[in-house]
């Protein structure tokens, strides 16, 4: 008989939000086990949760931990996760081999959505989300796919520099998933606020955001809702820069023979290289300015997100 997966581990603070009722924001580990270099992926830790807590939320880590999916990374297994001791990346497809393995995992976008689904958190906030890639259309990040069948509000500085970004809204919109623009009328680019895509959809409430959620659940939709604002202002960098270093990533790719999921963290090195370390500060602050906006969605929907 297959043993029957364990359910999702809530910490001790996440669990005590949910009975009180107190909002709560998902993020995701792979961004902090895989994503940024160390220190930089400690001060995003730091930066997220406390955000998150100055909104007057609950942040909640989404991780397999030692096997057991868990949402509220903390203590010493978070230490582990900020150090890499073992972790392994985990996509939404390796969540079950993660459990069964008794794995430490560092959960994706793709696999954090699907564990918020699991564990009933409403709200999640990354920095920027996978897409179509560039130079291999067939490349599609799984985030696109569970975006789809995830209801939960996800909150992002839209699809990475690094894709191609017309045909990531497109398949967006392909999947029926709802983008909303917060204060922009544009899907943003990560690293950069215009990219000349325009939303159908933009606000600049968050209790539009909430209501918006609200009738998509009234109307049985199950994808998620995919709200993106603009890098923060100060640190975004140029469209222009970023497409050059990218082109020329890229090149050096296709010499190096780098393909599969090893492109994402090699372009996004050779990003941070050609910027001198300045596309490295924008995700910071990226990440801090989601985590604030997602807290604030979370206070707004109330119940909804327990």
């Amino acid at each position: 008989m297959i043993p029957t997966p364990p359910i999702v581990r809530l910490s001790e603070a996440v669990a005590t939000a949910r009975q009180s009722g107190a909002p709560v924001v998902a993020l995701e580990s792979s961004v902090l086990a895989q994503g940024l270099p160390e220190p930089a992926n400690r001060q995003a830790d730091e930066r997220m949760r406390l955000a998150i807590a100055a909104r007057g939320a609950v942040p909640a880590i989404a991780a397999v931990v030692r096997g057991v999916p868990t949402m509220g990374l903390a203590g010493a297994d978070l230490e582990r996760f900020l150090r890499r001791d073992g972790v392994h990346k985990v996509s939404a497809r390796d969540l079950a081999w993660a459990v069964a393995t008794g794995a430490d995992g560092a959960t994706t976008v793709a696999a954090s959505l699907a564990l918020c689904t699991e564990a009933q958190l409403r709200v999640f906030a990354t920095g920027g989300i996978g897409g179509v890639h560039r130079e291999a259309p067939f490349d599609e990040s799984a985030d696109l796919l569970e975006l789809s069948r995830s209801p939960v509000i996800t909150v992002c500085a839209g699809a990475k520099s690094i894709l191609d970004l017309p045909a990531t809204v497109e398949r967006l919109e392909t999947l029926g998933v709802t983008v909303i623009g917060y204060e922009t009328d544009e899907f943003p680019g990560f690293f950069t606020r215009h990219t000349g895509l325009a939303l159908s959809a933009s606000t600049t409430s968050v209790a539009c955001i909430a209501d918006t959620f609200r009738a998509q659940v009234a109307l049985g939709r199950p994808s998620a809702l995919l709200v993106v604002q603009a890098p923060p202002a100060r640190e975004a960098l140029d469209g222009l820069e970023v497409d050059a270093a990218v082109t020329a990533a890229l090149a050096e790719a296709r010499v190096a023979g780098i393909r599969g999921a090893k492109v994402t963290p090699f372009l996004l090195a050779a990003v941070e290289r050609a910027t001198g370390g300045r596309s490295l500060q924008a995700n910071l602050a990226l990440l801090e300015a989601n985590a604030s906006l997602a807290a604030a969605i979370a206070v707004e929907l109330g119940a909804l997100t327990g």
